[in-house]
């Protein structure tokens, strides 16, 4: 749902006034939408070791330590600055528990959430992977991820985050322009070529048979 000017006004006044209550209030409306991206972007081996709730709880944290940031950005929707946090607090989790292992699986990676972008194929690597209809023995399954995780890398950036943005991270295409600085126009033209572009993608790769309904439509 779109806010309109009026609400947005309201926010910001509601912020200034009581900042802790207004942004737990946000912060709940937008939980479930919050979780779905930390559960596309935690790296997988801090899965077992975090759950999505406690890198929330750091990033209200960080968000209420950053309310000017939005407050000075009148152009900034609540959702969209919420999900620059979640990704900044996620990004600083990587480098606090993975360390040079994550330099040496992702290289370098600044404090910058937009340097995420150079995970995502691993990410929707590893969403795809689990939707497998019959799960391949260890060797080949390693050999597919291999091979997927190569073939996204090989998209046009942009095209591979807006898929990642729209497909996993559930945004619409009105939020994908705005964090992505692109037109919402752009943003549905790339969606709909990466979506044929994975399609072609996962029709090389025999384990996925059926693939997920809403990238059958991608084939024509």
């Amino acid at each position: 749902m779109v806010s309109s000017e009026s609400d947005e006004t309201e926010l910001r006044q509601r912020l200034r006034e009581s900042p802790a209550r207004a942004l737990s209030e946000e912060f709940a409306r937008h939980r479930s939408r919050l979780f779905q991206i930390v559960r596309f972007r935690l790296d997988p081996r801090l899965a077992a070791r975090l759950e999505p709730d406690d890198v929330l709880q750091e990033a209200w944290v960080a968000a209420h330590a950053r309310i000017d940031s939005f407050l000075d950005d009148q152009e900034l929707s609540m959702f969209i600055w919420l999900r620059w946090i979640v990704n900044q607090t996620i990004v600083d989790i990587h480098r606090h528990h993975l360390g040079t292992q994550m330099r040496d699986a992702y290289r370098e990676i600044s404090a910058d959430p937009r340097d995420l972008q150079r995970t995502t194929a691993a990410s929707i690597a590893g969403q795809l992977l689990a939707q497998m209809s019959s799960p391949s023995q260890i060797a080949v399954r390693e050999e597919t991820a291999r091979l997927l995780k190569e073939s996204l890398e090989s998209m046009d950036t942009v095209d591979r985050e807006v898929l990642a943005l729209r497909h996993f991270e559930e945004l619409t295409n009105n939020e994908v322009a705005a964090a992505l600085n692109i037109t919402p126009k752009a943003a549905s033209i790339r969606y709909v070529r990466a979506l044929q572009r994975l399609k072609k993608i996962l029709d090389f790769l025999p384990e996925f048979t059926d693939p997920p309904d809403d990238l059958k439509f991608a084939s024509g």
